[in-house]
């Protein structure tokens, strides 16, 4: 077999083989993820209790029904939060110890969700009353728990973590944010006119929608810049993250509000169904509910995005260009050349005069004696 020209065989050349393997390409791991397991579960806990002690202290009957109605949404926002976040811690661990096995890291974050929705699941069968609504309450806890750990199961980590933590963020802020509504309503001019309560309540929930979203692209980019950091401090060949792990992360919070509105809808269905035949008005309230939710989502969703973009926006520098110095221009200073490489004429105006004109008289009477002494 005869050998090209201008090619080298691959066991001559000098150059190295590339590792397919090389630590540049291994996916990044979640910082945090165990702490923002445990607070994930503490917050499904709590949505638990809460829900369990609404229902318990009902009349009984019509009134536990409506109210695990109202209820049924934070509790599965809050598995779904608990199941990533737990997908998500056991995820590392199986990367440090097994390695980075695309196939293992989605089988565990399966049984992580399913871990987290099995044992919700136990806590509201044991807890709540045995009515027709405890059922579907803890059939679609399980299954938005397992949703959410399958999500976790990405090759992007840092990322989901981000969303993990945002989300987190932005469903304590919607609780804590229902203290404030009453003096935004007498804000925002609610009367004793329906037209005027209904359009207190609009800007009411516009302006919940709208710090939640700012919140969430700012806890998702906090994040992300904290585990970027904490991975080039162990490792600086690291690869830097791109803008579309903060496009997601910004969007992580609104997109989850947005599933669990689905898994409530598919799931829950027949718990809103019997929560609206109660009367015309439980209806109408389970109607604007649905609709406020899935217009808070989308809120949330563009603001976050919107929100982790421009914050990343402003760590970028400057491009300089190959032309361009490293440091300041200066176009006079470039135009002048060293001593060295000045010609004849730019030396000229540089001496001094006197001294230009004694090197140019030496120079002529050495050239022709004659001229330089008339006597002779």
């Amino acid at each position: 077999m005869t050998k090209q020209p201008g090619r080298v065989p691959a066991a001559e050349s000098d150059e190295p083989a590339v590792d397919a393997a090389s630590a540049g390409s291994r996916p990044l791991p979640a910082p945090g993820a165990a702490v923002l397991a445990l607070l994930a579960l503490g917050w499904l806990a709590a949505m638990l209790w809460s829900t369990r002690e609404a229902i318990t202290s009902a009349a009984a009957g019509v009134t536990a029904i409506s109210l695990s109605a109202f209820a049924l949404p934070g509790v599965i926002s809050a598995a779904l939060v608990a199941g990533a976040a737990v997908a998500l811690a056991g995820g590392n661990l199986l990367a440090r110890r097994y390695g980075d096995w695309a196939t293992l890291r989605f089988a565990g974050a399966i049984g992580g969700g399913m871990l987290v929705g099995l044992a919700a699941a136990v806590a509201i069968n044991l807890t709540y009353f045995d009515t027709s609504t405890t059922n579907v309450i803890a059939g679609t806890t399980a299954a938005a728990a397992i949703i959410g750990g399958a999500l976790a199961g990405a090759r992007t980590a840092p990322a989901i973590g981000a969303v993990v933590t945002a989300s987190l963020g932005t469903l304590i802020f919607v609780v804590a944010f229902s203290r404030a509504r009453d003096p935004l309503f007498d804000l925002f001019g609610a009367g004793d006119s329906q037209e005027s309560l209904i359009n207190a309540a609009k800007w009411v929930s516009r302006t919940e929608s709208l710090v939640a979203g700012l919140l969430a692209g700012l806890l998702a980019f906090g994040y992300l810049t904290w585990a970027r950091r904490r991975a080039v401090r162990r490792d600086p060949e690291t690869p830097t993250l791109r803008w579309p792990a903060y496009l997601l992360a910004g969007a992580g919070p609104g997109l989850l509000l947005l599933l669990a509105e689905v898994i409530i809808r598919i799931g829950g269905r027949s718990l809103l169904d019997l929560a609206s035949a109660l009367s015309e008005a439980d209806a109408v309230a389970q109607t604007s509910l649905g609709t406020s939710r899935v217009d808070n989502g989308i809120w949330v969703l563009f603001v976050g995005a919107l929100t982790a973009l421009i914050a990343f926006g402003r760590t970028l520098s400057p491009a300089h260009s190959d032309d361009e110095p490293a440091d300041g221009p200066n176009p006079v200073a470039d135009q002048i050349a060293p001593e060295d490489d000045k010609p004849g004429y730019a030396k000229a105006f540089d001496a001094d005069p006197a001294e230009t004109f004694d090197d140019d008289a030496a120079e002529t009477s050495d050239a022709d004696p004659a001229k330089a002494d008339p006597a002779r």
